[in-house]
């Protein structure tokens, strides 16, 4: 007995019409990912001393603002 798959194959039906939502799902799990990255990034900073951050040349209140600079123009 033989076995095919058809790669090509598309959702059929009610799998169609719920793809928008898959692809939302999947970039909301992207964006989480960001953020937990950049929050592990906000908790190593927050963990130097402040010399350490002084010769970075980050003030300690302003690390968020730093992490999310590219992001976030405040």
């Amino acid at each position: 007995m033989a076995y095919t798959i058809n790669a090509n194959a598309r959702p059929a039906g009610f799998l169609r019409a719920l793809t928008p939502v898959f692809a939302s799902l999947g970039e909301a799990l992207v964006a989480y990912m960001e953020r937990n990255t950049r929050l592990d990034e906000i908790r190593r900073l927050e963990a130097l001393s402040d010399s350490e951050l002084a010769a970075r040349g980050i003030a300690r209140d302003r690390i968020a603002h730093h992490v999310f600079r590219d992001k976030f123009y405040v």
